[in-house]
């Protein structure tokens, strides 16, 4: 198996150096790196390039210019020009535990994808990591959320793997900057959809359309452990438009969207 990770990112250089710095100390490396840029500016663009040339295993840089909140679309190229047959997403805000990629690899599951736990730092703490460019998190630092969450036990993964946050509306709760899915199933589902954009709920519509699709949903706990540095809330103007979209995907069964990945798509 071939495996992605995929960043999403957008005008936060500090952040994805210090996410990139995460990744180059993977006990287990992804085969490449894919950054989907959502139209950052060139000092991104310059950290970037300087882990392009430290980095063991291929980085592409994937950017389009910026014209609002469009991560579906910035993710749905990037996927498209992903070689890889499983993808692991993250966003770059996001500091990696040093077995992230070797647990989401030994979770993956043939026709099923994956949600796994985000862990918060506080602005004390985030400060902190930009000041000292430390990317070891302690867990038992009270300045980081969801202590239970940062714990990591491969022995119980199978315990909660089906069964664990799956009733109700929680089914289709996801994080999308800790998720993992089988390349060929996101193709198939349509990838991102891209009516949506702005803030809000993209991943959530996306989970609709796999399960419906026939694909499995397991939570990865205890594993693939990352945690998100503190920033403001993202703007939620277009947020009520994504939830009618998000809905009718519910109430339609949706299995495909009309706007999606297959445009970057190369035909054979």
């Amino acid at each position: 198996m071939k495996i992605a990770l995929l960043i999403s990112t957008y005008n936060w250089p500090e952040a994805i150096d210090l996410c990139l710095k995460s990744v180059m100390q993977q006990v287990v490396l992804p085969d490449e790196i894919i950054i989907a840029d959502d139209g950052s500016k060139e000092p991104t663009l310059r950290v970037i390039q300087q882990y392009q040339q430290l980095s063991k295993v291929p980085i592409i840089h994937v950017w389009h210019e910026d014209n609002g909140f469009q991560v579906g679309k910035i993710r749905n190229k990037a996927i498209a020009q992903s070689t890889s047959d499983y993808i692991v997403q993250i966003d770059g805000d996001m500091l990696l535990h040093p077995y992230f990629i070797s647990d989401h690899k030994a979770f993956a599951k043939p026709n099923s994808f994956v949600r796994a736990s985000r862990i918060y730092l506080n602005d004390s703490l985030t400060a902190e990591k930009f000041q000292t460019k430390d990317v070891q998190i302690n867990r038992f630092d009270k300045r980081v959320s969801n202590f239970f969450s940062a714990f990591r036990s491969p022995l119980l993964w199978g315990l909660l793997a089906s069964n664990y946050k799956m009733k109700g509306a929680e089914r289709w709760e996801i994080h999308g900057c800790n998720m993992a899915f089988w390349r060929s199933n996101m193709i198939g589902v349509n990838g991102y959809n891209e009516e949506m954009v702005g803030w809000g709920l993209e991943d959530k519509e996306v989970v609709v359309r796999l399960l419906n699709a026939g694909f499995e949903k397991r939570f990865l706990k205890f594993g693939g452990i990352a945690y998100h540095l503190h920033h403001p809330y993202n703007s939620r103007n277009n947020y009520n438009i994504n939830e009618v979209i998000f809905q009718e995907a519910i109430q339609k069964n949706s299995k495909y969207c009309s706007l999606g990945i297959a445009q970057y798509l190369i035909k054979e």
